[in-house]
């Protein structure tokens, strides 16, 4: 008579075959070495597609090093359970404090993880495909030209003018936006975000000729940054 194996049985099977899977030394070789070539694409792209305030290097380099990494602890848990189980306590008590100001830089992370996980599970025909897809959204969408470009105009007058300044303001600019005002001593601040053709500016020195204006700056604008 066949004897029925117990859910316990079949947990301990289940562990010892788990136990018993195990990686050479080509095994590891090839995927950190594939995770590292995949991973220079996300440095050469991240670099290529910057549209932020300052580029550092530091952090192009930190994608690379997450991929190998992520691969390295991926590898680690996917041969032994105890090891997993131990790894997931750990990085449970990990917390990040470092601020990621542009939304961009979250997607190249993400990226660079995704690279390591799959190559540390050695699904290398997913990071490679997958890597050349996103590669080239990245491309196509860093390259569609935006038909204005954002600008902080930052004006400083007299209270008493301001009624007089808008009038003749707004038969220069079409169209603009309130970013802030600061009145001090009878002496206004104002700032207001216009979008206009990138490098079509003439409309300031119009701005610069409008009776009781003391002066004005045009600083380039992107988002929550100022460049």
């Amino acid at each position: 008579m066949e004897e029925v194996a117990s859910y316990k049985d079949i947990v301990k099977q289940s562990f010892l075959e788990f136990q018993s899977a195990g990686l050479t030394i080509a095994d590891i070789a090839t995927s950190l070495l594939i995770t590292f070539v995949i991973s220079l694409l996300v440095f050469w792209l991240y670099k290529k597609s910057f549209r932020g305030v300052l580029y550092t290097h530091s952090f192009n380099v930190s994608l690379v090093m997450i991929s190998l990494v992520t691969a390295l602890v991926i590898m680690t848990i996917s041969t032994n359970l105890i090891l997993s189980l131990g790894m997931v306590g750990a990085l449970s008590i990990v917390r990040f404090r470092t601020a990621v100001k542009d939304p961009l830089d979250i997607v190249f992370m993400f990226w660079a993880i995704a690279i390591g996980i799959a190559n540390g599970a050695m699904q290398f025909e997913l990071a490679i495909v997958g890597s050349f897809f996103i590669a080239i959204v990245v491309v196509i969408l860093s390259n569609i030209k935006l038909q204005t470009h954002p600008y902080l105009l930052v004006m400083h007058y007299k209270n008493v003018d301001e009624k007089e300044i808008f009038i003749q303001l707004n038969k220069i600019i079409k169209s603009y936006k309130l970013k802030s005002k600061t009145v001090s001593n009878d002496l206004v601040e104002l700032t207001l975000e216009v979008r206009v053709k990138k490098h079509n500016i003439g409309f300031v020195d119009e701005i610069s000729k409008i009776n009781n204006v003391k002066d004005l700056g045009l600083v380039s604008y992107e988002g929550d940054y100022v460049s």
